[in-house]
């Protein structure tokens, strides 16, 4: 009975609906073998390290891997939208939401295994700010799936993605043993703090001054309220905590570039000159 409602539910969907369940259910089943195959058999090989490393950080260790693939992906689908996609950027309350629900489709699948990771590795990489993360997101994605509301700021929120590689790629070296003071790992941190303010802090006039313009319009008032709660909440809470998130990253890049700065002077300073061998001792053991 319940599988005759599931097929006619089906038929009964638009194909392009169709097409979005799809590609989330590709997207879901795609990141699991990722995290299960393709990210322990190529970090074998990749690195020696990740063979000596405990189970519990191997779980890390695939799970960011996964994370970064998505946030490159997503992220550079955003951009495209971003800058090429007319419909959207004219109307960023209700235009045409078409691409931009293929790339919420795939994170929408992404978000779903990362949690069902989180649940069953709970003692490896469970956190709890993470499942609220998650749920808050989907709960965001599903007025841009089922109505095709907000797709210009739901995707705009996705430029965020970018900063997610370099704050793996610190733990990918703190895990390896890189010194935080390696040129490595300086050369992330200074990356990450830019990339971070980038997409994160320096968008958030272009993001807020789009929210003012429409604000109060007929099109918004369009938008369910359970949308427009999602939207504007989300969007005050995540940008509170980029900012705190901001400030702390500033100060950790400050500090080791500053202990990366005095490694390096040191060095390269000079060592000091021999001292002069001692005198010799007369017959009555005196040195004068």
């Amino acid at each position: 009975m319940h599988i005759e409602r599931f097929a006619h539910g089906w038929v009964d969907m638009d194909p392009f609906s169709q097409l979005i369940l799809g590609i989330s259910v590709a997207s879901f089943l795609g990141f699991q073998w990722l995290f299960h195959w393709a990210s322990p058999w190529v970090s074998t090989r990749l690195s020696l390290g990740f063979l000596v490393l405990s189970q519990k950080q191997k779980v890390e260790w695939n799970s960011r891997t996964v994370s970064t693939l998505h946030a490159l992906l997503v992220g550079v689908f955003c951009l495209y939208i971003l800058f090429f996609d007319v419909a959207v950027n004219e109307d960023p309350v209700w235009g045409d939401p078409t691409l931009v629900k293929i790339n919420v489709a795939i994170t929408t699948g992404y978000l779903v295994s990362d949690l069902l990771l989180i649940f069953y590795y709970w003692k490896a990489i469970g956190d709890k700010f993470f499942v609220l993360h998650h749920l808050a997101a989907l709960y965001a994605y599903y007025y841009v799936l089922g109505a095709g509301t907000l797709p210009y700021f739901a995707n705009f929120r996705l430029l965020a993605e970018f900063s997610t590689p370099c704050v793996n790629q610190r733990w990918f070296f703190e895990v390896l043993g890189y010194p935080r003071t390696s040129p490595s790992n300086v050369a992330n941190g200074v990356a990450m703090a830019a990339v971070f303010f980038l997409v994160r802090i320096a968008v958030m006039p272009v993001y807020y001054g789009r929210m003012v313009a429409v604000y109060g319009t007929d099109a918004f008032y369009l938008v369910p309220w359970g949308g427009r709660v999602a939207w504007i909440g989300s969007s005050v809470c995540l940008d509170v905590m980029n900012v705190m998130w901001m400030h702390k990253i500033a100060r950790g890049c400050y500090r080791v570039v500053r202990a990366g700065h005095r490694d390096a002077k040191a060095l390269h300073r000079p060592s000091p000159p021999p001292s002069p061998p001692p005198l010799p001792p007369h017959e009555n053991g005196k040195t004068d």
